[in-house]
């Protein structure tokens, strides 16, 4: 499966700014998740709760992106941000 789109919602487009000196990294991580949403160098997983409809996947240690499926191709970007950022959701 490959992603041809990706939307980036505002709180997406306003948290990343914050990881400026990542940016590297997550145009990579981004990059791979293209190419294979389910790659095992981005940890994807399905959440589940409230997020039960979201999924995440990991760029380093400590920071994630939050997304969900808007078809097989087409994805959202919600937010990126550490383990924190689920509960704003």
């Amino acid at each position: 499966m490959k992603i041809d789109e990706i939307y980036y919602s505002s709180e997406f487009k306003k948290s990343v700014k914050k990881y400026s000196d990542l940016k590297k990294i997550i145009i990579q991580r981004i990059n791979i998740f293209k190419n294979n949403p389910f790659d095992s160098r981005l940890k994807t997983h399905k959440l589940t709760g409230k997020l039960k409809d979201c999924w995440s996947f990991s760029i380093n240690f400590q920071l994630r992106i939050l997304f969900e499926f808007i078809s097989d191709t087409k994805v959202g970007f919600i937010d990126i941000g550490s383990h924190d950022i689920y509960k704003s959701y």
